[in-house]
């Protein structure tokens, strides 16, 4: 297996501080051996060694501690420049190392303030005792060049290294945003599936049980009314069968090739179907309509069908009405829905079920369907009487709430 030389640096950086140190040593002792003809250098290349040995054990402490080891490695090469060695790149090798530390390591601020006290200081000791015969501009800026390259370089590492970092910071946040909106969507399914197959089983089963009661009472004092009501619990059955499979048909793969075609989904088209359903249950259901009817998108048109099946449902089930009215209104921007019944008592929905607490679903469900297309609902007891929902919902889902009723002061 081949191991790259930054995933080396990574697992071992110690291992990597100490050779870079012992380079830098051997980089320091060639340079104080080095000289130029007419200068008058120290015969004895020793001391530069030891100075570049105390710098290379600076420098393996460079990672950690980057201000301590560009001063204790500053200090070692002017005391090098100060002996009379010619202060050269190599020479200088270890204290630009700890100036790349620094640079890489600590913020702008302290870089500006350590490097650049040092390179002054090394600049100012190099032109005071370099032993060649240079003038004094060009014993300044041979060091200043050399200086301020592994600055420039650590400042470069630095700024490279903080995007990376925010990418990578940009790039986990984004994938936690997409797990949480993915898990958000499918809750919002899950409920929404389950709002339908409330809608569809408890309609049906509450009509068939109607049905199946009437046809009971009738059964021996009128035969012929008997069977009709049994035909139509017949049809009542199927249509929950049809909605029931449209709605787990949701849930099946787009791929997958035993999947049949969904039905449409309800709208107020299928209004006379379900009145029927409601009359053979024994609730006579009356429907007027004012202004001229518009078409719907799919989302509002399946929204007022079911909201209209689950109030009839409720009355069927709860309330001792014999008869209901549904009330469709359209004006230019919204369609308003209206349905009551003539119940002497408000047991069309219980008050916790009302308020949208407690155990009852049915008009957390209509509200829940009435604010996803930008409508609302209201529901509660009528003062002649009886119960009354009554919702506005937006001809386009994109109409806004508060134009939604007609009337500020409506309950």
């Amino acid at each position: 297996m081949i191991i790259s030389p930054e995933r080396y640096a990574d697992r071992h950086p110690r291992a990597v501080d100490v050779a870079t140190g012992l380079a830098m040593v051997a980089c320091a002792a060639l340079g104080a051996a080095l000289s130029t003809p007419g200068t008058d250098t120290p015969d004895e290349g020793w001391p530069a060694v030891v100075l570049a040995a105390v710098s290379c054990i600076a420098l393996v402490q460079g990672r950690t501690h980057p201000r301590a080891a560009l001063a204790v490695v500053g200090a070692s090469t002017v005391v090098t420049s100060v002996l009379g060695y010619l202060l050269t790149p190599l020479t200088l090798a270890p204290v630009m190392m700890a100036l790349y530390w620094l640079a890489t390591l600590t913020e702008p601020r302290t870089t500006r303030a350590y490097g650049l006290s040092t390179t002054a200081v090394l600049v100012v000791v190099s032109a005071v005792n370099d032993p060649t015969d240079l003038s004094v501009g060009l014993r300044v800026v041979g060091p200043i060049l050399w200086l301020l390259l592994p600055l420039a370089a650590g400042s470069s590492t630095r700024t490279r290294r903080a995007y990376l970092e925010a990418v990578q910071a940009r790039a986990e946040h984004a994938e936690r945003t997409r797990e949480e909106e993915a898990r958000l969507r499918v809750t919002e399914e899950r409920v929404r599936i389950a709002r339908e197959l409330h809608d569809v089983v408890a309609h049906h089963l509450a009509l068939a049980n109607a049905q199946a009661g009437t046809a009971a009472h009738l059964a021996l004092t009128s035969p012929q009314q008997t069977k009709k009501i049994l035909t139509d619990l017949t049809g009542t059955t199927s249509s929950a069968l049809r909605e029931l499979k449209a709605t787990v048909g949701l849930l099946r793969q787009t791929g997958d090739p035993d999947s049949h075609p969904l039905e449409p989904s309800p709208g107020l088209d299928r209004l006379p179907e379900l009145i029927s359903a409601c009359v053979s249950a024994g609730l006579d259901v009356t429907v007027t309509t004012d202004g001229e009817p518009k078409p719907l998108s799919p989302g509002v048109d399946l929204t007022a069908f079911r909201i209209v099946q689950e109030a009839l449902t409720n009355i069927t089930k709860h309330a001792a009405a014999e008869t209901a009215h549904v009330r469709l209104a359209y004006s230019d921007a919204r369609l308003i829905i209206t349905i009551t019944d003539d119940a002497t008592t408000t047991a069309t929905a219980p008050a916790p079920a009302a308020s949208g607490q407690g155990g009852g679903f049915g008009l957390m469900g209509m509200r829940e369907r009435a604010h996803s297309v930008g409508g609302e609902l209201r529901a509660g007891p009528r003062p002649e009487g009886g119960f009354e929902v009554t919702t506005a919902l937006p001809l386009h889902p994109h109409a806004r709430e508060e134009d939604a009723w007609p009337e500020a002061g409506r309950q």
